[in-house]
């Protein structure tokens, strides 16, 4: 008796072969069109990290020249009536943050050649870090409030707190960001083959690290 001879995807070739759904047979047509290719060039997550890099770097932008409108539309910058901002402290903190985002690049960097120790540790570090800052930040908004700086203190007060409090919601999302894939590291999720997550949040991470360098030269010069 001759063989049956199964229509449609699963029949390539002569005799039978075994049955595959339809989209294992796309994949296959795929990969024989070009055997090299075996993902997209850039991933998707990557793609919507650029594109939420770019709209926080628009966000912020927007900000930044509200702040030099009044900064340079007034002859006293900021007002003599006003407390002085607590520039020795800021450039610790500042220390603080910057330190905290060469820990992150450390432990993007350990995790590409599996040094799973070094990554709990550098990841670690750079969350504790980064809550020290949100904390010692906090810190000097009370003590500028108990002397007089708030929101309603003029031009001054509102860009101040508008622009440094943006910021500092940013840092306290990438912190929650940072200690959900603090759990994958201590679980060893990552790997040197598979890392994606660690990695969209260290170059986050990064980007607020250089933002907060911006604003700093900018509000507290």
């Amino acid at each position: 008796m001759a063989p049956i001879l199964r229509s449609g995807p699963a029949t390539m070739g002569r005799g039978t072969c075994p049955d595959v759904s339809p989209e294992r047979w796309t994949r296959a047509r795929v990969r024989r069109r070009d055997p090299e290719r075996t993902e997209p060039p850039v991933s998707s997550a990557r793609i919507a990290i650029a594109i939420l890099l770019m709209a926080e770097t628009m966000f912020f932008a927007g900000l930044v020249g509200a702040y030099l409108v009044f900064r340079y539309g007034r002859a006293m910058w900021p007002p003599p009536n006003l407390p002085h901002l607590p520039l020795a402290l800021t450039w610790v903190n500042t220390v603080i943050l910057s330190v905290s985002g060469l820990t992150m690049i450390a432990a993007m960097r350990a995790v590409r050649r599996d040094a799973q120790r070094t990554v709990r540790r550098a990841v670690l570090a750079t969350l504790i870090l980064g809550t020290t800052f949100v904390l010692v930040q906090g810190s000097e908004w009370v003590r500028l409030v108990h002397h007089g700086l708030t929101l309603s203190s003029g031009s001054f007060g509102a860009t101040f707190y508008t622009l440094v409090g943006a910021h500092a919601v940013h840092v306290v999302g990438a912190i929650l960001w940072l200690a959900v894939v603090a759990i994958g590291v201590f679980r060893q999720r990552f790997t040197a083959a598979s890392h994606v997550a660690l990695e969209l949040c260290g170059v986050y991470w990064c980007f607020v690290c250089v933002l907060w360098l911006a604003l700093f030269g900018l509000v507290y010069q």
